[in-house]
């Protein structure tokens, strides 16, 4: 069978207050292109289909019009599994309807691993893959809170739940590939932070689990697995070096720190169990530009992005000498009458912003974590007492990200 991979489509995120309906819809029907020219057997959606738990009605609208396009001719296949972003319960309500189109959707983790084991059927109607579709995995999906237990306990437990459910699912895959008594590859899709897996500034990629336990090991997949299909890094890699092993990435740049990247879509071709496997990469469906410097530097970028016709959108950052005060009447008059679009004025004047961090810094520059070191900061606690409230202030965030996984 031939598949294509794929995860993080976060549709119905913004970038700075602009909505970007445009761009998910110019990828989706590139997407539905590209399965149909590749001829595409199964495609796999390794989470974060949403951006948050409660995506708009032009979201969902995005996401149903794409899967009846793409699941349309017989005998191909859509996997589709839940990632921290997502709702697993929204994803899941319409499941029963969605399987008659063979659109196989896996939002909550379950107590029966063949919930999370599926065969597909070839062109010939035969079982020619079996995929364990494995969501994301809460916190509370793996373990047992218990009390008075330390992090390095929550961290341990994490990781054996982790373990534990995969070997499972797993097991059962490869238990269902031994009763037909014929080589089937067997892949498995997870959304997790594999160790050693590269983030970028800005992307929005969140810590898992509570304490230092940001990323899993290898080691804990089961060695029947043919291909692993990861989501939630948005650049798209090889882990521990393994062709086998992957994150197909975000197809879309979540934000200006994945300006320069090159997105792709894995496409995965099997012969017996052994995978080929090769990227394809995602146009650019909207221009996205950093201009970094003084005012003169500035102002030569946005002369050239004007003289080409540019439709960009710009993140400034101001490292001038002079005050900031009237840079975005500037900016605003340097891009008059073309169709560049400025979404971030930011500046990085040290001085400047000692003297008056409330103008010159917002929110959007900040992740929660360093909201609440500056709160520590003002507040003057003592250092020694600083790492148990973080720790405590961290696995309260994890909780609520969790109960609401849109939750910023």
């Amino acid at each position: 069978m031939k598949v294509l991979h794929t995860s993080d489509w976060h549709i119905g995120r913004s970038l700075y207050g602009r909505k970007r309906y445009e761009e998910f819809e110019a990828f989706l029907d590139w997407l539905t292109h590209v399965i149909e020219e590749e001829n595409i057997d199964a495609l796999l959606v390794a989470g974060d289909v949403f951006d948050n738990s409660t995506p708009s009605n032009r979201a969902q609208e995005l996401y149903y019009r794409f899967l009846a396009r793409v699941a349309a001719p017989a005998g191909r296949h859509v996997v589709i599994t839940a990632g921290n972003h997502d709702s697993p319960s929204l994803l899941d309500a319409p499941r029963g309807l969605l399987r008659f189109l063979n659109v196989h959707v896996v939002g909550c983790p379950s107590d029966s691993p063949m919930d999370e084991v599926i065969m597909l059927a070839g062109p010939d109607r035969g079982p020619q893959l079996i995929v364990c579709a494995i969501p994301y995995l809460r916190d509370r999906d793996i373990r047992i809170a218990e009390a008075g237990e330390s992090i390095e306990d929550k961290e341990r437990k994490i990781i054996e739940g982790i373990r534990a459910h995969y070997r499972a699912v797993c097991e059962t895959a490869r238990e269902k590939r031994d009763q037909l008594g014929r080589a089937i590859p067997i892949v498995t899709m997870g959304h997790l932070f594999a160790s050693g897996g590269q983030t970028a500034e800005g992307d929005g990629v969140r810590e898992l689990y509570v304490g230092t336990l940001a990323q899993v090991r290898t080691d804990i997949f089961p060695d029947c697995i043919d291909y692993l299909a990861l989501g939630h890094l948005h650049i798209p890699q090889r882990v521990g070096g393994s062709d086998f092993v992957r994150y197909a990435g975000s197809p879309l740049p979540i934000g200006f720190g994945e300006a320069d990247q090159e997105k792709s879509v894995v496409i995965v071709e099997f012969s017996g169990t052994m995978p080929a496997v090769a990227t394809l990469p995602v146009p650019r469906f909207q221009e996205l530009t950093t201009l970094e410097g003084n005012w003169e530097t500035i102002a030569h970028g946005i002369d050239r992005l004007r003289s080409a016709g540019s439709s960009t959108w710009l993140e400034i950052v101001y490292e001038g000498d002079e005050i900031a005060g009237s840079i975005r009447e500037r900016l605003d008059e340097a891009i008059e009458g073309t169709a560049i679009e400025i979404l971030r004025v930011k500046s990085n004047r040290v001085v400047e912003r000692a003297l008056s961090r409330v103008d010159t810094e917002t929110l959007d520059e900040l992740d929660a974590g360093e909201v609440f070191d500056r709160c520590l900061e003002a507040y003057k606690v003592p250092e020694e007492q600083r790492p148990a409230l973080i720790n405590a202030y961290r696995e309260i965030t994890v909780s609520l990200l969790e109960a609401d996984p849109g939750a910023e």
